[in-house]
């Protein structure tokens, strides 16, 4: 047993009976490199990674490879989702390698943190062109030995490129004057994923097939605005095809991670707790758009699969379930024919498109044939039914249990939305036990907020400016869910220390500033970096810039939209540029730049709340119920709703008819 025996990362401990001589990231390590002049084997994985799972089989569990890297190397292993901010800067250097990234990670750094070699997976024999690890680890220790100069030369090479990068001043274009935040921005940023739409299967680009929920936003809210019916068919196209291929579990809810295939068929099988909650916001909004219900059964399989199986007695809800049961990929979710037929019966069998031969290593991922087709027919429900039962007695994928402060705040912005928009009390009970969580077990005892929490071990890690800008977002939505006053207020807490700990003042605020990934506070690494670009999940400053824009609308504090300019003004070249890279951020230019309604329910009126709930209404803001502290309450009377824009308001209305046509 190594010393990631006593971390709380279920991933890390996953790894605590390796014969390698693992240290988890931290300066024990890096002194003991410095003392015996060895340098850094970095491996950064994550519990749900299948090729994380292969490598660790292959060499890290192997004592005659364990013994080269215990020989060669001090080695540390990372949790990438506990440290994004190790992964992000060790990322850019594989990067800058390889030309390409992904995990596992695999970096070679000297003593002192500064990478000179690195790439992703690597198998323990030369193979399929790659070299063998064990190969690589003796040529890297003779150039460490034999070539020590060239070492540090590449070291301090790679160090300033990723140095000047994240120094990159990107307010301004070339000739001085930065772009204009206008309203073309989310037209081009439409355009732009037009281009890689699939048309037939929906989607952006080739396989592998990832969900991108960010996009699929981008295309309600520009149907929203002017009506275009091309913007919402694209959508629909790409929901309807992922509900109802293999990517979804059509037993149990929920989405695995992504699809090999361009058709959504066969998925790697893990499932996310970040995938979760950004397709329930987007199958939410598509049913706010279409009315259609089995956008409506999506959200509701997907919440129910999370509260079922990630959520946790204390309020969390758990990080990832893995893609492999029994040592096997997709074991729990694929099923013979004679087991369909012998449970499901008939009905089942040709519902989920169930054959002899199967489409996934001689079994059957389930799924849906006749694409959009997700209302079971009673009989089919019941063979439903049963198969989720059977399936419930086998052996269930490795559950990553920790609590992530960014994911979990995730999930709950979005239950939270969903659970007022659908009119589910038990959801909102929920949210709000969640959000109790994050404001109990994730804070220290002088406020400061923390990254991850886990059963046995408590909470670590400082958080990130991430953490604080989807707090802010989720506590906004939690007070227009409920019409609790308190969560404002918890959420100008956060937004008050994403301010203090992690803005940029060294920027002038002509050129934008922006959000450090790290506090003033936080350990300093080779770079101190900011998370810019929208990827698997929104980048800090993009859910930043659209949880202060909110926040400045409900307080009435317009500090905080002013700081949500700079986010953009300090990304207004790249976004002009490249829009579909920043497809979360687009939101918060719409809102920056179209303005946000504001709407008033004073009193008890909850037919009022529940007609402004049941709409997409991606540029506006709620409140009600108790009165917090901000204009917006000023002169109201009870039982009325006031609906404002432009700093202009329109004569109050007491019916939810008259709500919504001043809404439309």
């Amino acid at each position: 047993m190594n010393r990631l025996a006593n971390e709380t990362s279920p991933y890390l401990r996953q790894h605590q009976d390796n014969p390698v001589d693992w240290y988890p990231w931290g300066e024990e390590a890096l002194q003991r490199a410095e003392a015996e002049d060895r340098p850094i084997l970095l491996s950064v994985g994550y519990s749900a990674c299948h090729w994380c799972h292969v490598m660790a089989h292959e060499s890290f569990e192997d004592p005659d490879v364990a013994a080269v890297m215990n020989e060669l190397f001090v080695n540390v292993k990372v949790d990438r989702e506990e440290r994004p901010d190790v992964d992000a800067v060790y990322m850019e250097a594989v990067q800058a390698f390889s030309g390409q990234g992904g995990w596992p990670m695999t970096v070679f750094l000297t003593p002192d943190g500064r990478p000179f070699f690195g790439g992703t997976y690597y198998p323990k024999t030369t193979k399929l062109g790659r070299p063998g690890f064990v190969d690589l680890m003796r040529g890297v220790d003779q150039a460490w030995r034999e070539r020590r100069d060239q070492v540090l030369a590449q070291a301090d090479h790679v160090s300033s490129a990723i140095r000047a990068q994240a120094a990159m001043v990107t307010g301004g274009s070339e000739d001085g004057a930065a772009p204009e935040l206008g309203p073309s921005l989310v037209q081009r940023g439409y355009k732009a994923l037009t281009a890689s739409h699939d048309a037939e299967w929906g989607g952006f680009g080739s396989a592998p097939k990832f969900p991108m929920p960010t996009n699929l936003e981008l295309m309600l809210r520009v149907h929203a605005h002017d009506g275009d019916e091309e913007p919402l068919q694209m959508a629909v196209t790409t929901l309807d095809a992922m509900a109802s291929g293999g990517m979804y579990d059509h037993l149990g809810g929920g989405f695995h991670r992504y699809s090999v295939d361009a058709f959504w068929m066969v998925p790697h099988f893990e499932k996310m707790l970040y995938d979760q909650a950004g397709l329930v916001r987007a199958y939410l909004h598509a049913w706010q758009l279409t009315g259609e219900a089995r956008f409506r059964q999506v959200v509701e399989e997907t919440v129910g699969y999370v509260l079922r199986e990630l959520g946790q007695a204390e309020g969390g809800f758990s990080s990832a379930e893995d893609a492999d049961s029994e040592a096997e990929e997709g074991k729990f979710y694929v099923w013979r024919l004679s087991d369909v037929a012998r449970i499901g019966g008939p009905e089942a069998v040709d519902w989920y498109g169930v054959t002899q031969g199967g489409n996934f290593e001689g079994a059957n991922i389930l799924h849906r044939p006749v694409r959009g087709d997700l209302l079971r027919p009673p009989e089919v429900e019941a063979a439903r039914r049963r198969l989720f039962d059977e399936r419930q007695e086998r052996v269930r994928p490795g559950l990553d249990d920790k609590v992530l402060t960014e994911w979990n705040a995730m999930f709950l912005s979005s239950l939270a939305e969903a659970g007022a928009a659908l009119g589910r009390d038990d959801w909102l009970e929920a949210a709000v036990a969640n959000g109790e969580f994050l404001l109990s077990a994730l804070r220290r005892e002088d406020g400061r907020r923390l990254r991850s929490w886990q059963r046995d071990g408590g909470a670590r890690h400082l958080a990130y400016a991430v953490d604080h800008a989807w707090l802010v977002d989720a506590f906004c939505r939690l007070g227009e869910a409920t019409g609790k006053a308190r969560w404002v207020g918890e959420a100008r807490s956060a937004a008050e220390a994403m301010i203090e700990l992690f803005w940029d003042e060294a920027q002038p605020s002509s050129g934008g500033s922006g959000f450090f990934t790290t506090g003033h506070d936080a350990e300093r690494l080779v770079v101190r970096h900011k998370d810019l670009v929208d990827g698997a999940t929104p980048s800090a400053n993009s859910v930043a810039g659209t949880a202060l824009i909110r926040l400045s609308a409900l307080t009435g504090e317009q500090r905080y939209a002013d700081r949500a300019e700079l986010v953009l003004r300090l990304l207004a070249e790249p976004l002009s540029k490249h829009p579909s890279a920043f497809t979360h951020l687009l939101g918060a230019a719409d809102m920056l730049v179209t303005g946000l309604t504001e709407i008033v329910v004073v009193g008890d009126r909850p037919d009022l709340v529940a007609a402004v709930h049941s709409r997409y209404l991606p540029n506006a803001v709620l409140a009600w119920g108790e009165p917090h502290d901000s204009p917006l309450w000023e002169g109201r009377a009870e039982g009325q709703a006031y609906v404002c824009r432009n700093y202009a308001c329109q004569a109050p209305v007491s019916t939810p008819q008259d709500l919504l046509a001043q809404l439309q």
